[in-house]
């Protein structure tokens, strides 16, 4: 009979361990968390300084019950959960649960399901690290507290349905905020020019672009700037200034942390966070091998670390070594240093064995299983491989006081690039041409080339840049970036088009309230300071009660005066002039998830519902009708043309009843002033007084 327990969280890693331990060993599944706080209450006791009220969750008592007599036939016990804050808590929530306090308990942690890496773990059990259960413990109890504190509020003032969230609320204020600023954002024109240059022998033109003087790059922003570059150059000696050859060092890549996996999938795979988590979970617990059983690909999948273990460094060693050559090892103390954080901070997400190439598995994984592995097998090989090596050429040319330029790099010597390269690495930029030039080359104008170019507004977030910025912003951990957005695009506060984020009338409602009745919660700067002393309570540095103690009241303070002073947002079955034409009766304005619509109160007997239209006082320009406000089948708000389809007028701006004098286009709203809608025209002025943003 088995003498020892290992407890894991997923069922899928029981058989694997069992293989890897032998007999001695029974391995049996948590299935996640065993207790929590109860849903039907806060959970909380505010009054008996805090005290968490954890329940067995519902449905969980046969797995518990299962556990508990495994247990007790145990000589001793290895608490294997996920190697984080929240695996430490479930590790401490089964001991609690289980009443284990008179039996040998050791807590084991691994990085990847392998082997040495199991059996190395039992070598180093230690015990529950009660600091981290604490800073896990600290951030339930905040997110419970906002949440069961500020979503009553939402039911009442909005609808019923709606839920705040500590780390949600102020991830959807950074999206509204980038709309605002998107919205608000005048383009400002400049301009281009570049030169065009014949050299004797050769077919080929050289293209120079405009730089500025000897001393100084100048900025060309109207036809004016162009006009004067053109005009001082009229009758001008074209010669070379200097030619400036070098070579640019890049660095390889950090192998891929949660949040760089999460930004890196999405961009060049197209999978949502979510998407990402799911399958990058299943590559880490295992994929069936024939011949070897259940085989884990990727190490750990949630880090905010990019340390590699010198075994996984030796291993990547001894393959690039063999397979590309000495060269294109990394040397040693040339390797990017990273900020290191307290959570999470184990290993970056690498491959367990490097041997096991994607092309080696293809035939074994799914397609998305393949592509993600292969992302990641490449960013780690890359990480540990010799930096890229470019050779440059600069020409300067010079005619009278203006200097033009012309440059380009070739690679010569791939390093990692040979194995990874993503969107964001330069491109090398050949120009056979420039290796022929010396400052002694003669060069012979030819003509000049200008363009009109305006600033583009800010990019709208993706789920890949929105991580990005979570992240930067110190905002929730790498286990919660692909939870959060997940919640807000299903409440609906969030729409996503072609990868874009966009707010829903009913985001721009909860932001308002939210910023109006609880600006500290969508504050960033103090959801980063919690997060920052999550981490000080991980150390052992601050209790974590002393949180919730400063934390509360002042949350409990804004609750009742919102809850006093804030007016109804939506108001419940006001009567329509329509008439249903199913029933005649008259219809009533409703609140759903993408705004207002209307509704016939004879429902459930009569279930028509129409869109509202909102006109807003302007006419379409191309046929007279009435402007009215619409919705895209996601909720992002729109101004198209009253007798659409029939007239494809529409603007993602608010139009005006002004034209453009410039090219007569009809003039949009954008912040504090009216911009013509045609791209390219430029032209502006300032909004009428007592307008606001919205016209």
């Amino acid at each position: 009979m088995a003498k020892y327990l290992v407890i894991v969280e997923s069922p899928a890693k029981v058989k694997t361990i069992k293989k890897f331990l032998g007999s001695n060993y029974e391995v049996i599944a948590s299935q996640g968390h065993v207790r929590d706080l109860p849903k039907s209450t806060l959970g909380i006791d505010v009054d008996n300084d805090f005290e968490p009220k954890y329940i067995t969750i519902r449905g969980k008592g046969d797995v518990v019950s299962a556990l508990r007599k495994e247990t007790k036939k145990a000589e001793k016990i290895y608490l294997a959960t996920d190697p984080d804050r929240e695996g430490e808590a479930i590790s401490w929530h089964l001991y609690e649960t289980l009443k284990m306090q008179d039996k040998k308990v050791y807590r084991i942690t691994f990085n990847e399901i392998t082997k040495n890496a199991v059996k190395e773990s039992l070598k180093n059990a230690r015990e529950i690290n009660m600091n981290l259960v604490d800073a896990q413990q600290a951030r339930r109890a905040l997110d419970r507290i906002v949440g069961y504190k500020i979503s009553p509020v939402l039911w009442a003032k909005v609808k019923r349905g709606l839920s705040a969230g500590r780390v949600q609320s102020v991830t959807l204020r950074m999206i509204c905020d980038r709309e605002d600023e998107i919205n608000a954002f005048i383009p400002k024109e400049y301009w281009s020019l570049g030169a065009e240059f014949s050299i004797k022998g050769e077919k080929k033109p050289l293209i120079a672009s405009f730089y500025g003087t000897e001393d100084a790059k100048m900025e060309l922003n109207s036809k004016e700037d162009v006009d004067k570059v053109i005009n001082g150059c009229k009758n001008a000696n074209f010669e070379i200034l200097d030619v400036k050859t070098g070579k640019r060092t890049i660095k390889s890549p950090l192998p891929f942390t949660t949040s760089t996996l999460q930004q890196e999938a999405n961009k060049t795979l197209g999978f949502a966070t979510a998407k990402t988590m799911r399958i990058a979970q299943q590559l880490y617990e295992g994929v069936e091998i024939k011949g070897e059983g259940t085989v884990a690909f990727i190490s750990y999948l949630r880090t905010d670390s990019t340390r590699v273990s010198e075994e996984a460094k030796t291993m990547a060693e001894k393959y690039i070594s063999a397979r590309y050559g000495k060269d294109y090892c990394i040397e040693e103390g040339k390797e990017k240093k990273e900020e290191k954080r307290i959570q999470d901070a184990h290993e970056a997400i690498r491959p367990t064995d490097i041997e096991r190439t994607p092309e080696s598995v293809k035939n074994i994984l799914s397609r998305d299983q393949y592509r993600l592995y292969q992302l990641i097998w490449k960013r780690f090989t890359a990480s540990r491989m010799a930096a890229s090596i470019f050779e440059t050429v600069a020409v300067r040319i010079k005619g009278n006081e203006y200097v033009f330029r012309v440059s380009a790099s070739k690679v010569a010597f791939d390093g990692y690039r040979s194995v990874y390269a993503s969107d964001e690495d330069e491109k090398a930029e050949s120009n056979a041409l420039l290796n022929s030039i010396t400052k002694d080359t003669k060069v012979k104008f030819e003509k000049f080339d200008s363009e009109q170019h305006f600033t583009q507004p800010p990019a709208h977030f993706t789920e890949s840049s929105l991580v990005r910025a979570m992240e930067d912003a110190g905002i929730g951990r790498p286990s919660t970036y692909a939870p959060t957005i997940s919640t807000i695009m299903g409440r609906h506060y969030v729409v996503k088009e072609n990868k874009n984020l966009y707010v829903s009338e009913l985001g721009e409602v909860v932001n308002n309230l939210m910023k109006e009745s609880f600006p500290v919660i969508v504050d960033t700067e103090f959801t980063a300071n919690l997060e920052a002393l999550l981490d000080k309570v991980e150390e052992g540095s601050v209790q974590w009660k002393t949180i919730i103690r400063n934390f509360y009241p002042d949350l409990d303070e804004a609750v009742k005066i919102a809850e006093e002073n804030l007016d109804k947002i939506h108001v419940a079955d006001e009567e329509s002039d329509e008439v249903c034409e199913l029933c005649g009766r008259r219809m009533v304005y409703k609140y759903g998830p993408h705004g207002k619509f209307l509704a016939c109160p004879g429902f459930p007997e009569c279930r028509n519902t129409k869109t509202i239209l909102v006109r807003i006082g302007v006419s379409c320009p191309k046929c007279g009708k009435d402007i009215v406000e619409r919705k895209t089948k996601k909720g992002r708000r729109y101004y198209g043309c009253e007798g659409a389809p029939e007239c494809d007028f529409m603007s993602w701006q608010r139009p005006s009843d002004k034209k453009c004098p410039k090219c007569g286009n009809v003039l949009v709203a954008k912040g504090n002033q009216l911009v013509c809608a045609t791209v390219g025209c430029g032209y502006a002025e300032a909004k009428p007084a007592g307008k606001t943003s919205e016209g």
